[in-house]
């Protein structure tokens, strides 16, 4: 099925150097927002602490909450409104103890009913994590996110440029260099950093382009939607860690839609020029790559509007990460198989 006619040639590498500029902005917003905000704004999932969800039938503040709450020892607590304005839910988070946090649950409703009557709100839910787990669950979350990209990158370079071996090779480096970066007691959060510059500099030195575009574009569409959710201050917890691996398996479908494009295309016409034969494949798979984008983006927007508070952030970052995954996927892994193809040109020329 197609809604696109199949000649069509829009210039989508020509546009390179504007979208990596856009994405460079897009990028360096995040990380501006993550400094100035002091960090993510990590869930109980992670922070560990005591989390309360009150829902209310008339509107509030979260300064009334707090004054209603201050007399059991809670009123310095995190006060969030979630959802829309006209839910009038609210997330209560605190570092009480879980025995605690049972003994004043009961407390916090009656607190609630005297300051703003009975039945005018009511306790949704309440959530204990200890300091020790939350932090055993942040490290697993991100070892998730790293293995993910390092698994792909392995498929990649296997799948594309049949190079299994160089894919072993590449592999047991970075295992070694993750290990050894660990010895040196680095925090888990630096340590993933290292390991994803190590990834995308092995990719380079062993020539393996079509792995170094998907990563490359796996990390932006992630960081771009974590920037996202420091510059809202949205929670980040396990939830969006699911949306960010769901995110990263389908920015990587729509790569390897258009990488399988450019492959066929290299096998019929190796002595075409790479950025012509690059754009006509994008523009080959943008009906079919617009479609599966198109369909998948209704169902999340529906499940953003209508879902409700409890899953209204999981589909936010889906919302964003397919939308992103999209753009990376034309703008992003594609090109960087030309910037791969001068650089490697110009290294050849400097040795002769």
């Amino acid at each position: 099925m197609e809604f696109i006619r199949p000649d069509i040639n829009i210039n989508f590498v020509g546009m390179r150097m504007k979208a990596i500029a856009l994405s460079g902005l897009l990028i360096l917003l995040g990380i501006v927002a993550i400094i100035w905000r002091g960090g993510l704004n990590m869930g109980v999932d992670f922070s560990g602490g005591t989390l309360i969800q009150v829902k209310f039938s008339e509107t509030t503040t979260p300064d009334a909450i707090r004054d209603a709450l201050k007399e059991l020892g809670i009123g310095r607590s995190a006060i969030q409104q979630v959802g829309a304005a006209s839910d009038n839910e609210y997330i209560i988070r605190s570092d009480i103890s879980e025995e605690k946090a049972k003994r004043v649950s009961d407390d916090i409703q009656a607190r609630l009913d005297q300051a703003f009557g009975p039945g005018k709100s009511t306790i949704l839910r309440v959530e204990m994590v200890g300091p020790k787990v939350g932090h055993d669950l942040r490290q697993k979350a991100l070892l998730a996110i790293y293995y993910a990209l390092l698994f792909i990158a392995l498929y990649i370079s296997g799948r594309f440029e049949l190079k299994w071996g160089t894919s072993g090779v590449m592999a047991a480096a970075l295992l070694l260099g993750v290990y050894l970066l660990g010895l040196t007691g680095l925090s888990m959060t630096y340590l993933i950093i290292a390991a994803l510059a190590i990834t995308l500099v092995l990719c380079w030195i062993l020539k393996l382009p079509y792995a170094l575009g998907a990563v490359v574009a796996l990390i932006h569409d992630v960081f771009i939607t974590v920037g996202l959710f420091a510059l809202l201050n949205k929670e980040f917890n396990l939830t969006i860690v699911a949306a960010l691996l769901t995110i990263v398996g389908y920015s990587l479908n729509d790569t390897i839609i258009v990488y399988d494009r450019i492959r066929e295309n290299l096998r019929a016409s190796r002595k075409s020029d790479l950025k012509e034969l690059i754009n006509r494949s994008i523009n080959q798979t943008l009906s079919r790559t617009l479609l599966t984008s198109g369909t998948t983006l209704v169902v999340v927007i529906f499940l953003f509007v209508l879902g409700g508070t409890v899953i209204h952030d999981f589909a936010f970052a889906l919302l964003v990460g397919i939308v992103v995954g999209t753009y990376s996927s034309i703008f992003v892994a594609s090109p960087l198989l030309i910037v791969f193809e001068e650089w490697s040109k110009s290294g050849v020329k400097r040795r002769a």
